[in-house]
């Protein structure tokens, strides 16, 4: 049963234990489980550790789609949706803009919501060039405030893709793709991001009223840029091997990196370069590092302003992120690296829990709906509790993907299909179909009747 963990914490620890129940989402771009809750003893992320020793790890959750903007379709609004980074805003050109999005219901229920950072696909939720335009809403109805700080970035298209002290990628093959500068955190993006969440948890202690809070992180996302001194953490960290590194046979979802390659590389190649692989990957430990501090700092204001005891804190990563599996740098794919991402939702008075069961991203919203009291909308696609064997669903515009206990399918538009076991020793590596033509249609069914449902 989908959750069961979660809600059986649920229900011995009262609601009514706290004035009041706040929620603050943390979200976090591209990243993958690549933290020491989820077994990389190398990486150094303590604080989301810590959320994780008092909270429930998801260890199986999946997101509905390897881009930013339509998995973050899928968390706003809870359910399956376009496969492209534009899904929000063009639900925003519905008359109403349908469905329903999880602030717009907080809202409309009692809560004072607020967004910082990258929470939808634009950082501060807005279109146009610059991605400042106050005409082009992303959100419309959701927040009662929603901010990017640039800062040097001069707007938050600068943001999203700077690095030290208000550099702005122009041509990326111009833009270094990995950097760690002398600096305190405020030298990257994040660190204003840091700034300005703590500025308005501050003004939130001060209200009565209840608060929906969503603060979006930039890092790890390309560049892999942060102050040096998280890099310097990892300067005598030896990595374990790349899993499974060589391209698959045959057809699958596989790509050629281009989103990584795009950028200034010296020339040299990772799935080549077993050097400059493992360097890479060091920097983005290092970005991970950088962001578990600002998701420290978040922790120690809450502590701080008296809000931990009624505040429940939700950590998602939008998408997986491949480090050389498959011999793809980037996301894009439907094998598991770009679609397993992490989930920990810890709640005051609660103590560790592990939850083993397959969840998706779409099931959030409702959750987090029972958690605060409040009724969730209808026909979502996700649940909180779901007595349907567990089952992830997930998509991009070329193919769709079910995860249950044991296999991944991969349906191609032209009905071709990949079948990966992940029972056996081989996971994602051999195509099965052909040999388990039963799983195939059992499956297959299964696809298509939960993603048109």
């Amino acid at each position: 049963m989908k959750l069961s963990i979660l809600f059986a914490c649920l229900l011995a620890t009262p609601l009514t234990a706290t004035p009041r129940q706040n929620i603050l989402l943390i979200c976090v771009d591209d990243l993958r489980p690549e933290l020491g809750c989820y077994g990389k003893s190398y990486i150094h992320s303590p604080n989301i550790d810590s959320l994780a020793s008092s909270g429930t790890l998801f260890t199986h959750h999946y997101v509905q789609a390897p881009t930013c903007g339509s998995s973050r379709y899928a968390l706003l609004t809870g359910t399956y949706g376009d496969p492209g980074n534009n899904a929000l805003f063009k639900r925003a050109k519905r008359n109403p803009p349908s469905p329903v999005s999880m602030p717009e219901w907080f809202r409309t229920h009692g809560f004072k919501t607020i967004s910082i950072g990258k929470v939808s696909h634009h950082p501060g939720g807005l279109g146009g060039t610059d991605w400042n335009d106050n005409k082009s809403v992303e959100m419309p109805n959701a927040w009662n405030a929603s901010s990017m700080p640039s800062g040097p970035w001069l707007h938050p298209r600068g943001a999203m893709h700077g690095l030290a002290n208000g550099e702005i990628r122009k041509n990326a093959k111009d833009m270094h793709v990995m950097q760690a500068t002398e600096g305190d955190d405020s030298i990257y993006p994040d660190g204003l991001i840091t700034a300005s969440a703590t500025t308005e948890l501050k003004k939130l202690a001060q209200s009565k009223q209840a608060f929906f809070m969503a603060v979006g992180f930039i890092r790890p996302h390309l560049p892999f840029g942060a102050p040096k001194k998280y890099r310097d953490l990892y300067t005598n960290t030896t990595l374990p091997p790349i899993p499974h590194p060589n391209k698959p046979s045959g057809r699958t979802t596989w790509h050629g990196s281009g989103e990584f390659m795009k950028y200034h590389r010296w020339n040299k190649d990772p799935r080549t370069d077993a050097q400059f692989a493992d360097q890479l990957r060091l920097h983005y430990a290092a970005c991970v590092s950088y962001i578990d501090a600002q998701i420290g700092q978040l922790m120690h204001s809450l502590d701080t302003l008296n809000l931990r005891d009624s505040t429940t804190i939700v950590l998602w990563g939008d998408h997986g992120w491949h480090l050389g599996e498959h011999a793809i740098w980037g996301k894009h794919s439907l094998f598991e690296e770009s679609l397993h991402a992490p989930l920990i939702i810890n709640r005051p008075n609660t103590t560790k829990e592990i939850n083993n069961s397959i969840t998706e991203t779409v099931d959030i919203f409702p959750t987090l709906c029972q958690i605060a009291e409040i009724p969730a909308p209808k026909n979502l696609d996700g649940s909180p509790m779901d007595n349907n064997p567990p089952l992830a669903i997930s998509y991009t515009s070329r193919a769709s993907t079910v995860r249950d206990p044991q296999y991944r399918l991969i349906h191609h538009k032209d009905g071709f299909t990949e079948l990966y076991d992940h029972q056996s020793s081989a996971k994602e590596t051999k195509n099965i179909a052909p040999t388990h033509p039963e799983v195939v249609e059992r499956l297959t069914k299964t696809l298509k009747s939960k993603r048109h449902k």
